[in-house]
Protein backbone atom coordinates (compact mmCIF):
# COMPACT_ATOMS: atom_id res chain seq x y z
CA UNK A 1 0.00 0.00 0.00
CA UNK A 2 1.29 3.52 -0.77
CA UNK A 3 2.55 5.71 2.07
CA UNK A 4 -0.20 8.16 1.19
CA UNK A 5 -2.94 5.62 1.92
CA UNK A 6 -4.69 5.84 5.26
CA UNK A 7 -6.42 2.86 7.01
CA UNK A 8 -9.87 4.19 6.12
CA UNK A 9 -9.05 4.05 2.43
CA UNK A 10 -8.52 7.80 2.02
CA UNK A 11 -5.31 9.38 0.82
CA UNK A 12 -3.60 12.46 2.22
CA UNK A 13 -3.38 15.04 -0.49
CA UNK A 14 -1.23 17.59 1.42
CA UNK A 15 1.74 15.83 2.95
CA UNK A 16 4.12 18.69 2.19
CA UNK A 17 5.74 20.83 4.93
CA UNK A 18 3.72 23.81 6.10
CA UNK A 19 6.23 26.15 4.42
CA UNK A 20 9.60 26.09 2.73
CA UNK A 21 12.24 28.75 2.12
CA UNK A 22 13.44 29.78 -1.32
CA UNK A 23 15.93 32.39 -2.43
CA UNK A 24 14.42 35.52 -3.94
CA UNK A 25 15.32 36.99 -7.28
CA UNK A 26 16.84 40.46 -7.13
CA UNK A 27 14.30 42.88 -5.69
CA UNK A 28 13.86 46.50 -6.79
CA UNK A 29 15.80 48.86 -4.53
CA UNK A 30 12.66 50.55 -3.20
CA UNK A 31 11.21 47.17 -2.16
CA UNK A 32 14.46 46.26 -0.41
CA UNK A 33 14.60 49.50 1.53
CA UNK A 34 10.90 49.21 2.30
CA UNK A 35 11.58 45.91 4.08
CA UNK A 36 14.44 47.48 6.01
CA UNK A 37 12.35 50.52 6.91
CA UNK A 38 9.55 48.30 8.20
CA UNK A 39 12.13 46.42 10.31
CA UNK A 40 13.31 49.68 11.89
CA UNK A 41 9.73 50.72 12.70
CA UNK A 42 9.05 47.29 14.26
CA UNK A 43 12.29 47.57 16.23
CA UNK A 44 11.35 50.99 17.63
CA UNK A 45 7.91 49.74 18.66
CA UNK A 46 9.51 46.75 20.39
CA UNK A 47 11.98 49.02 22.16
CA UNK A 48 9.11 51.21 23.35
CA UNK A 49 7.30 48.20 24.79
CA UNK A 50 10.44 46.88 26.50
CA UNK A 51 11.19 50.32 27.95
CA UNK A 52 7.73 50.68 29.43
CA UNK A 53 7.74 47.17 30.92
CA UNK A 54 11.25 47.21 32.40
CA UNK A 55 11.68 50.80 33.53
CA UNK A 56 8.30 52.50 33.53
CA UNK A 57 9.85 55.41 31.65
CA UNK A 58 8.10 57.17 28.80
CA UNK A 59 9.47 55.59 25.59
CA UNK A 60 9.24 58.89 23.72
CA UNK A 61 11.47 60.52 26.32
CA UNK A 62 13.95 57.67 25.98
CA UNK A 63 14.06 58.06 22.20
CA UNK A 64 14.47 61.81 22.59
CA UNK A 65 17.39 61.18 24.95
CA UNK A 66 19.03 58.92 22.39
CA UNK A 67 18.86 61.76 19.87
CA UNK A 68 20.23 64.22 22.40
CA UNK A 69 23.13 61.92 23.19
CA UNK A 70 24.12 62.01 19.54
CA UNK A 71 23.29 65.59 18.50
CA UNK A 72 22.44 67.46 21.72
CA UNK A 73 25.39 69.85 21.54
CA UNK A 74 27.96 70.87 18.96
CA UNK A 75 30.61 68.89 20.82
CA UNK A 76 28.42 65.76 20.90
CA UNK A 77 27.85 66.08 17.16
CA UNK A 78 31.57 66.35 16.38
CA UNK A 79 32.36 63.37 18.62
CA UNK A 80 29.72 61.35 16.80
CA UNK A 81 31.20 62.32 13.43
CA UNK A 82 34.71 61.42 14.64
CA UNK A 83 33.55 58.02 15.90
CA UNK A 84 31.68 57.53 12.63
CA UNK A 85 34.83 58.34 10.64
CA UNK A 86 37.02 55.85 12.52
CA UNK A 87 34.46 53.04 12.34
CA UNK A 88 33.88 53.72 8.66
CA UNK A 89 37.62 53.73 7.98
CA UNK A 90 38.06 50.29 9.54
CA UNK A 91 34.95 49.02 7.74
CA UNK A 92 36.40 50.19 4.45
CA UNK A 93 39.59 48.32 5.31
CA UNK A 94 37.97 44.93 5.82
CA UNK A 95 35.57 45.21 2.88
CA UNK A 96 37.94 44.21 0.03
CA UNK A 97 38.97 41.11 1.97
CA UNK A 98 35.36 40.17 2.77
CA UNK A 99 34.30 40.69 -0.82
CA UNK A 100 37.07 38.25 -1.77
CA UNK A 101 35.68 35.83 0.86
CA UNK A 102 38.84 36.20 2.94
CA UNK A 103 37.52 36.52 6.48
CA UNK A 104 39.79 39.17 7.95
CA UNK A 105 38.92 39.20 11.65
CA UNK A 106 42.24 40.86 12.45
CA UNK A 107 41.36 44.51 11.84
CA UNK A 108 41.64 45.23 15.56
CA UNK A 109 45.27 44.10 15.59
CA UNK A 110 46.07 45.88 12.32
CA UNK A 111 44.75 49.15 13.76
CA UNK A 112 46.80 48.63 16.93
CA UNK A 113 49.98 47.99 14.95
CA UNK A 114 49.38 51.10 12.83
CA UNK A 115 48.82 53.12 15.99
CA UNK A 116 51.94 51.63 17.59
CA UNK A 117 54.06 52.64 14.59
CA UNK A 118 52.63 56.16 14.81
CA UNK A 119 53.35 56.40 18.53
CA UNK A 120 56.91 55.11 18.02
CA UNK A 121 57.61 57.85 15.49
CA UNK A 122 56.16 60.52 17.79
CA UNK A 123 58.15 59.33 20.82
CA UNK A 124 61.47 58.52 19.16
CA UNK A 125 61.61 61.30 16.55
CA UNK A 126 59.45 64.01 18.14
CA UNK A 127 62.31 66.33 19.05
CA UNK A 128 64.77 65.25 16.35
CA UNK A 129 63.16 66.13 12.99
CA UNK A 130 60.94 68.94 11.65
CA UNK A 131 57.24 68.39 12.26
CA UNK A 132 56.41 68.01 8.56
CA UNK A 133 59.02 65.27 8.20
CA UNK A 134 57.76 63.63 11.39
CA UNK A 135 54.16 63.52 10.16
CA UNK A 136 55.24 62.15 6.77
CA UNK A 137 57.23 59.44 8.58
CA UNK A 138 54.21 58.63 10.74
CA UNK A 139 51.98 58.24 7.68
CA UNK A 140 54.40 55.95 5.88
CA UNK A 141 55.17 53.90 9.01
CA UNK A 142 51.55 53.36 10.02
CA UNK A 143 50.51 52.31 6.51
CA UNK A 144 53.50 49.98 6.15
CA UNK A 145 52.98 48.43 9.61
CA UNK A 146 49.29 47.77 8.99
CA UNK A 147 50.03 46.34 5.53
CA UNK A 148 52.65 43.94 6.89
CA UNK A 149 50.31 42.81 9.67
CA UNK A 150 47.60 42.11 7.10
CA UNK A 151 50.01 40.55 4.63
CA UNK A 152 51.34 37.87 6.97
CA UNK A 153 48.12 35.80 7.19
CA UNK A 154 47.50 36.41 3.48
CA UNK A 155 50.90 34.95 2.60
CA UNK A 156 50.25 31.81 4.66
CA UNK A 157 46.74 31.50 3.17
CA UNK A 158 48.06 31.84 -0.38
CA UNK A 159 50.97 29.42 0.07
CA UNK A 160 49.63 26.82 2.49
CA UNK A 161 45.86 27.45 2.62
CA UNK A 162 45.83 28.18 6.36
CA UNK A 163 42.59 29.17 8.08
CA UNK A 164 42.52 32.97 7.75
CA UNK A 165 39.82 33.45 10.38
CA UNK A 166 41.88 31.84 13.17
CA UNK A 167 45.15 33.30 11.88
CA UNK A 168 43.94 36.91 11.80
CA UNK A 169 42.11 36.49 15.11
CA UNK A 170 45.24 35.20 16.87
CA UNK A 171 47.28 38.07 15.46
CA UNK A 172 44.98 40.45 17.33
CA UNK A 173 46.31 39.03 20.58
CA UNK A 174 49.91 39.32 19.41
CA UNK A 175 49.34 42.98 18.48
CA UNK A 176 47.69 43.67 21.84
CA UNK A 177 50.65 42.22 23.73
CA UNK A 178 53.14 44.16 21.60
CA UNK A 179 51.33 47.38 22.45
CA UNK A 180 51.20 46.39 26.13
CA UNK A 181 54.96 45.74 26.08
CA UNK A 182 55.84 49.13 24.59
CA UNK A 183 53.41 50.95 26.87
CA UNK A 184 55.54 49.73 29.77
CA UNK A 185 58.76 50.65 27.95
CA UNK A 186 57.53 54.19 27.23
CA UNK A 187 55.35 54.74 30.33
CA UNK A 188 55.37 58.20 31.88
CA UNK A 189 56.04 58.40 34.77
CA UNK A 190 57.67 55.04 35.44
CA UNK A 191 55.28 52.68 37.16
CA UNK A 192 52.21 54.50 35.83
CA UNK A 193 51.32 51.70 33.43
CA UNK A 194 50.40 54.18 30.68
CA UNK A 195 52.12 56.57 28.33
CA UNK A 196 49.93 59.61 28.76
CA UNK A 197 49.63 62.33 26.14
CA UNK A 198 52.59 62.11 23.78
CA UNK A 199 54.49 65.39 23.15
CA UNK A 200 51.89 67.37 25.07
CA UNK A 201 54.10 70.46 25.31
CA UNK A 202 55.44 70.56 21.76
CA UNK A 203 52.51 68.82 19.99
CA UNK A 204 55.12 67.24 17.70
CA UNK A 205 53.48 64.71 15.42
CA UNK A 206 49.96 65.87 16.17
CA UNK A 207 47.99 65.97 12.93
CA UNK A 208 47.08 69.55 11.98
CA UNK A 209 43.72 70.95 13.01
CA UNK A 210 41.53 72.65 10.42
CA UNK A 211 40.28 75.91 11.88
CA UNK A 212 38.46 75.38 15.16
CA UNK A 213 37.36 71.87 14.27
CA UNK A 214 39.42 69.24 16.05
CA UNK A 215 38.14 66.23 14.11
CA UNK A 216 37.50 67.72 10.68
CA UNK A 217 40.76 66.44 9.14
CA UNK A 218 39.96 62.86 10.18
CA UNK A 219 36.48 63.16 8.69
CA UNK A 220 37.75 64.56 5.39
CA UNK A 221 40.43 61.86 5.07
CA UNK A 222 37.89 59.09 5.62
CA UNK A 223 35.45 60.72 3.19
CA UNK A 224 38.13 60.63 0.48
CA UNK A 225 38.97 57.04 1.37
CA UNK A 226 35.29 56.10 1.01
CA UNK A 227 35.08 57.50 -2.51
CA UNK A 228 38.43 55.95 -3.46
CA UNK A 229 37.41 52.52 -2.15
CA UNK A 230 34.09 52.67 -4.00
CA UNK A 231 35.88 53.45 -7.26
CA UNK A 232 38.55 50.81 -6.59
CA UNK A 233 36.05 48.02 -5.96
CA UNK A 234 33.64 48.88 -8.77
CA UNK A 235 35.64 50.44 -11.59
CA UNK A 236 39.14 48.96 -11.56
CA UNK A 237 40.72 45.73 -12.76
CA UNK A 238 41.79 44.89 -9.20
CA UNK A 239 38.23 45.33 -7.97
CA UNK A 240 36.96 43.04 -10.73
CA UNK A 241 39.52 40.38 -9.79
CA UNK A 242 38.47 40.60 -6.12
CA UNK A 243 34.84 40.00 -7.14
CA UNK A 244 35.70 37.01 -9.34
CA UNK A 245 37.90 35.40 -6.68
CA UNK A 246 35.13 35.92 -4.13
CA UNK A 247 32.56 34.23 -6.33
CA UNK A 248 34.73 31.25 -7.29
CA UNK A 249 38.46 30.68 -7.00
CA UNK A 250 38.21 27.91 -9.58
CA UNK A 251 36.60 30.26 -12.11
CA UNK A 252 39.20 32.91 -11.33
CA UNK A 253 42.04 30.50 -12.05
CA UNK A 254 40.29 29.31 -15.21
CA UNK A 255 40.15 32.84 -16.65
CA UNK A 256 43.81 33.43 -15.82
CA UNK A 257 43.62 35.39 -12.56
CA UNK A 258 46.51 34.69 -10.19
CA UNK A 259 44.49 34.01 -7.05
CA UNK A 260 47.48 33.93 -4.67
CA UNK A 261 48.60 37.33 -5.90
CA UNK A 262 45.11 38.76 -5.49
CA UNK A 263 44.83 37.43 -1.92
CA UNK A 264 48.15 38.93 -0.82
CA UNK A 265 47.58 42.23 -2.62
CA UNK A 266 44.09 42.65 -1.19
CA UNK A 267 45.17 41.94 2.37
CA UNK A 268 48.08 44.36 2.05
CA UNK A 269 45.50 46.99 1.12
CA UNK A 270 43.19 45.96 3.96
CA UNK A 271 45.97 46.19 6.53
CA UNK A 272 47.23 49.49 5.11
CA UNK A 273 43.82 51.16 5.53
CA UNK A 274 43.64 49.80 9.09
CA UNK A 275 47.05 51.39 9.62
CA UNK A 276 45.57 54.71 8.53
CA UNK A 277 42.85 54.27 11.16
CA UNK A 278 45.60 53.74 13.78
CA UNK A 279 47.33 56.91 12.55
CA UNK A 280 44.12 58.94 12.87
CA UNK A 281 43.47 57.64 16.39
CA UNK A 282 46.99 58.22 17.74
CA UNK A 283 48.09 61.23 15.72
CA UNK A 284 44.77 62.97 15.25
CA UNK A 285 42.51 62.18 18.19
CA UNK A 286 43.92 60.56 21.32
CA UNK A 287 47.64 61.44 21.00
CA UNK A 288 48.52 58.33 22.98
CA UNK A 289 48.53 54.56 22.54
CA UNK A 290 46.78 51.96 24.68
CA UNK A 291 45.75 48.35 24.17
CA UNK A 292 42.11 49.45 23.94
CA UNK A 293 42.48 52.37 21.56
CA UNK A 294 40.67 50.51 18.76
CA UNK A 295 37.71 50.04 21.12
CA UNK A 296 36.40 46.86 19.51
CA UNK A 297 35.75 48.65 16.23
CA UNK A 298 37.62 45.94 14.33
CA UNK A 299 34.81 43.52 15.15
CA UNK A 300 31.99 46.06 14.76
CA UNK A 301 33.34 46.81 11.28
CA UNK A 302 32.45 43.26 10.26
CA UNK A 303 28.79 44.01 10.90
CA UNK A 304 28.99 47.39 9.16
CA UNK A 305 30.51 45.90 6.02
CA UNK A 306 28.11 42.96 5.93
CA UNK A 307 24.98 45.06 6.46
CA UNK A 308 26.07 47.37 3.64
CA UNK A 309 26.58 44.41 1.27
CA UNK A 310 30.21 45.53 0.84
CA UNK A 311 29.14 48.86 -0.66
CA UNK A 312 31.37 51.69 0.71
CA UNK A 313 28.72 54.36 0.16
CA UNK A 314 26.02 52.42 2.03
CA UNK A 315 28.58 51.80 4.79
CA UNK A 316 28.29 55.47 5.69
CA UNK A 317 24.68 54.80 6.73
CA UNK A 318 25.35 51.56 8.59
CA UNK A 319 28.31 53.10 10.43
CA UNK A 320 26.16 56.08 11.39
CA UNK A 321 23.42 53.81 12.72
CA UNK A 322 25.76 51.88 15.02
CA UNK A 323 27.57 54.99 16.29
CA UNK A 324 24.26 56.80 16.82
CA UNK A 325 22.91 53.92 18.87
CA UNK A 326 26.10 53.66 20.91
CA UNK A 327 26.14 57.38 21.73
CA UNK A 328 22.44 57.27 22.59
CA UNK A 329 22.88 54.25 24.86
CA UNK A 330 25.45 56.13 26.92
CA UNK A 331 23.13 59.11 27.27
CA UNK A 332 20.25 56.91 28.45
CA UNK A 333 22.34 55.47 31.26
CA UNK A 334 23.27 58.98 32.43
CA UNK A 335 19.88 60.72 32.21
CA UNK A 336 17.70 57.93 33.59
CA UNK A 337 20.23 56.58 36.10
CA UNK A 338 20.17 53.21 34.37
CA UNK A 339 23.22 51.08 33.85
CA UNK A 340 24.71 51.01 30.37
CA UNK A 341 23.34 47.52 29.83
CA UNK A 342 19.83 48.84 29.26
CA UNK A 343 21.02 51.00 26.40
CA UNK A 344 22.80 47.96 25.00
CA UNK A 345 19.54 46.00 25.24
CA UNK A 346 17.78 48.56 23.05
CA UNK A 347 20.73 48.59 20.64
CA UNK A 348 20.62 44.80 20.44
CA UNK A 349 16.87 44.79 19.71
CA UNK A 350 17.27 47.29 16.88
CA UNK A 351 20.22 45.40 15.37
CA UNK A 352 18.31 42.11 15.65
CA UNK A 353 15.46 43.50 13.55
CA UNK A 354 17.78 45.13 11.02
CA UNK A 355 19.89 42.01 10.56
CA UNK A 356 16.77 39.87 10.48
CA UNK A 357 15.30 42.03 7.72
CA UNK A 358 18.14 40.89 5.43
CA UNK A 359 16.62 37.40 5.53
CA UNK A 360 13.40 38.71 3.99
CA UNK A 361 15.38 40.72 1.45
CA UNK A 362 17.16 37.60 0.21
CA UNK A 363 14.66 34.81 0.91
CA UNK A 364 10.92 34.26 0.93
CA UNK A 365 8.57 31.88 2.72
CA UNK A 366 6.36 29.72 0.52
CA UNK A 367 3.40 28.28 2.40
CA UNK A 368 1.73 25.02 1.54
CA UNK A 369 -1.38 25.29 -0.57
CA UNK A 370 -4.18 23.43 1.21
CA UNK A 371 -6.95 22.19 -1.10
CA UNK A 372 -8.91 20.75 1.79
CA UNK A 373 -9.84 17.68 -0.25
CA UNK A 374 -9.25 14.01 0.30
CA UNK A 375 -9.99 11.37 -2.27
CA UNK A 376 -10.46 7.64 -2.29
CA UNK A 377 -7.23 5.72 -2.72
CA UNK A 378 -7.00 3.14 -5.41
CA UNK A 379 -5.72 0.25 -3.40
Amino acid sequence: MSNNCQPNGHTRVNNQPLFHITKRKALPWYYTWGIRGAAIVAALLTCAAVTSLLTGENPLEVFQTIGYGAFGTTRKTWILLQNLAILLCISLAVTPAFKMRFWNIGAEGQVLIGGLATAACMILLGDKVPNAVLIATMVISSIAAGAVWGGIPAFFKAKWNTNETLFTLMMNYVATQLVAFFVIVWEVPKGAGKIGIINQDTMAGWLPQIGDYKYLLNILIVAMLTVAMYVYLNYTKHGYEITVVGESERTARYVGIKVDKVIIRTMLLSGAVCGIAGLLLVGGTDHTITTTIAGGRGFTAVMVSWLAQFNPIVMVLTSFLLVFLDRGAGEISTVFALNHSFGDILTGIILFFIIGSEFFVNYQLNFRKNTGKEGKANV
